[in-house]
């Protein structure tokens, strides 16, 4: 049976890895998640005079250092002061040269989102007219690269290594305490706690190149690393390799001191290791909530929490399955998975999918922000494939109940029947014991009359024989004399090499027959075999979950678009003008339409507005008031009023509007269809 099996396990094995390296290639490397939302000049732009500044706006907080903000001139030279200033929020400016010619300039960007991701950009604007330019802005990209990937690697196995480690020990203190001496179990978690470490103190030393300059060179540079240490990422790379010397001396106990417990000692030290374990576990998941998504963006002080809660329930599933299956087949023969261990990891497993389904509901309505972003944006699509995932694997696991329970059916029959055998064993070698006692009484009286009779010919002939024991007594000690040493010697060497030989033979052949004994069950079979589909799917689970932290929310991804389309789609080229079309419904009877509002031509000083009302059909319609109001939040100007004249059904105008500065503009339009019904619609735009 185990002939036949193995090939079938090697092929699911080797497609789960594939399946996980191609998922691992596709990553690449980690996508911004603070996105580039406005900027003065905006791209593309054409002003007439040169700009005392240039001012970029991100989506969510970011930090830079002098070298992050560039404005280059088109032979590639900086014209910046090399200063950026801001409040460490989402706003930034870098001032300009004076004096500069007309020309196309090239603007690049290179920051640190809240979440530690860096974020990467250019683009370009033009002084009096657009020019050739020398400055190549492609493969623009932060965080890419050989150290990129590097990074991007160690990621990964400090994720599995945190499953492996919190996983695997929950598994023993909850499930199975004497797995606590199963020397594979024990190398399990041990290997956890190893990948944990090693990846975390690689990631430490890759962190300075990984957001600066990409050079494998700046990986040993000392003072970058002093740099990182004081950032928000560093300080929880180091508060992870803290809290990993303490699982250090929890890994200790938990294999030191708590195997060696008898049965009732170690429901006393369970409790302690149980509030230490899960002490440390919290902190290490807390290392990843404070400085990635969880921490920035919407609700950030329940998020945190939140996602702690997640990653928990996602290592003591996984690691706890993989602990299993480990056990199930490596564990010694003599030592199996015993089925109430099988039956409380599977009471456990349910409450921590409770948890990662309440959890994982929250954090898709955070980061995604609406049900349009699961199919349009690269998390969502993630996200989906992480749904189903769950899904498939919460079916697997339930054939693995099914086969818990009837192993444990069968297990209480298995043992009775074991019990009876020894039984009949027993029997049997108390009725031989009879049977020799009452056989040797009979053979002893008759060997005494036979005796009797025989002992007249025996003396006859003892005689004789005693002159030839003499004889051959003396030839034996003359010939054995000259070899008897050289016999021992020779007996004594090969005696004990086959005596070692021998015990290796039976051992080998009494694990064979433990392991086709184990593999004859067929219910310990099913489990193992459904237990490995499970974990092959969590490998694979484990894998889209890390794209999935480092790949831009679906919210931040269409902020930026929204942001990117009312800059670029509503500018005419020619003009310079502005078009922003705002549908509106007042909930009142004809309350429906669309507004449409242009400014021309959309620059700092006096500009043109005209506004036009119209029904969903397209047809003008007038209504009893419109107001219009401009404000611009990032530097707290505004709301301006507008007060348009009434030209011509559904045509409002308003000349000499002033915008005071260039930036991201709010347009608010208020409209009322009666005395009491009215809506305040709204629109942002990009006006240089």
């Amino acid at each position: 049976m185990t002939q036949t099996i193995a090939p079938r396990v090697r092929t699911l094995v080797l497609l789960l890895l594939a399946a996980a390296c191609a998922l691992l290639a596709g990553a690449g490397p980690a996508s911004a998640h603070a996105a580039l939302t406005g900027s003065d000049p905006r791209e593309g732009a054409v002003v007439d005079k040169a700009p005392a500044q240039v001012s970029l706006t991100f989506s969510e907080s970011v930090s830079m250092d002098d070298d992050s903000l560039r404005v280059l001139d088109p032979k590639g030279k900086r014209v910046d002061d090399g200063k950026p200033s801001g409040t460490g929020g989402t706003a930034y400016s870098v001032k300009l040269h004076a004096g500069l010619p007309d020309g196309t300039y090239t603007v690049t960007y290179q920051v640190v989102s809240a979440d530690s991701h860096p974020v990467s950009g250019a683009y370009t604007f033009s002084v009096g007219a657009p020019s050739e330019t020398s400055v190549t802005v492609s493969g623009q990209g932060a965080g890419g690269g050989f150290v990129g990937g590097l990074y991007g690697v160690g990621r990964y196995v400090s994720y599995a290594g945190f499953a492996v480690l919190v996983g695997g020990a929950a598994f023993v203190l909850a499930c199975w305490p004497r797995g606590s001496g199963v020397r594979v179990v024990q190398r399990f978690v041990v290997s956890g706690w190893l990948s944990l470490t090693a990846a975390t103190l690689l990631l430490l030393l890759l962190r300075g190149s990984y957001t600066g300059s990409g050079k494998v060179a700046d990986v040993f540079d000392l003072g970058l690393l002093g740099d990182v240490l004081q950032t928000k990422a560093g300080a929880a790379l180091v508060s992870r390799l803290l809290l990993l010397a303490a699982a250090a001396l929890f890994i200790a106990v938990l294999f030191g001191a708590y195997d060696k417990r008898e049965d009732e000692e170690k429901r006393d030290l369970t409790f302690g290791l149980a509030v230490g374990g899960s002490v440390v576990a919290v902190g290490l998941a807390a290392t990843w909530a404070m400085s990635e998504h969880a921490s920035v963006g919407l609700q950030a002080g329940l998020a945190m929490p939140v996602d702690v809660v997640h990653l928990i329930a996602v290592a003591t599933w996984l690691g706890g399955l993989t602990a299993l299956l480990v056990a199930l087949y490596r564990g010694p023969a003599d030592t199996p998975v015993p089925a109430l261990a099988v039956s409380r990891f599977s009471r456990v497993a349910f409450g921590s999918v409770i948890a990662l389904v309440v959890t994982g509901t929250y954090q898709s309505w955070r980061q995604l922000g609406s049900w349009t972003a699961f199919t349009d944006t690269r998390y969502g699509q993630l996200l989906l494939v992480k749904i189903g995932l769950v899904a498939v694997l919460v079916g697997v696991a339930y054939f693995s109940r099914r086969w818990t329970a009837q192993l444990a059916e069968a297990t209480p029959a298995a043992a009775g029947a074991a019990a009876a055998r020894r039984g009949e064993k027993g029997a049997g070698k108390a009725s031989g014991n009879a049977s020799s006692k009452t056989g040797a009484k009979a053979s002893a009286n008759a060997s005494a009359k036979t005796g009797t009779k025989a002992s007249g010919n025996a003396k006859v002939s003892e005689k004789a024989s005693g002159n030839a024991k003499v004889a051959e007594k003396e030839s034996g000690t003359r010939k054995g004399s000259g070899t008897a040493k050289e016999s021992g010697t020779a007996k004594g060497t090969g005696g004990s090499q086959r005596a070692a030989q021998l015990a290796r033979q039976r051992a080998a052949v009494d694990a064979a027959r433990q392991k086709r004994q184990r593999d004859a069950d067929p219910n310990r079979f099913g489990l193992r075999r459904s237990v490995l589909a499970e974990a092959g799917i969590a490998v694979v689970l484990l894998v889209v979950t890390t794209v999935l932290t480092q790949t831009e929310p679906g919210r931040t991804e269409e902020e930026a678009k929204a942001a990117g389309t009312s800059s670029a789609g509503s500018s005419a080229p020619a003009t310079g003008a502005v078009t922003l079309d705002m549908p509106f419904d007042t909930g009142s009877q004809n309350g429906k339409g669309v507004v449409r509002v242009e400014l021309d031509p959309a620059r700092v000083g006096a500009n043109d507005l005209h506004l036009y009302v119209e029904r969903p059909d397209g047809t003008a319609f007038d209504i009893p008031e419109v107001k219009v109001a401009l404000t611009q939040k990032a530097k707290n100007i505004g709301p301006l009023p507008v007060a348009p004249d009434h030209i011509t059904t559904g045509h409002w105008s308003a000349s000499g509007v002033q915008i005071p500065m260039a930036g991201d503009w709010e347009v608010a339009v208020t409209v009322r269809t009666s005395d009491i019904d009215q809506v305040t619609i709204s629109k942002n735009t990009q006006i240089g």
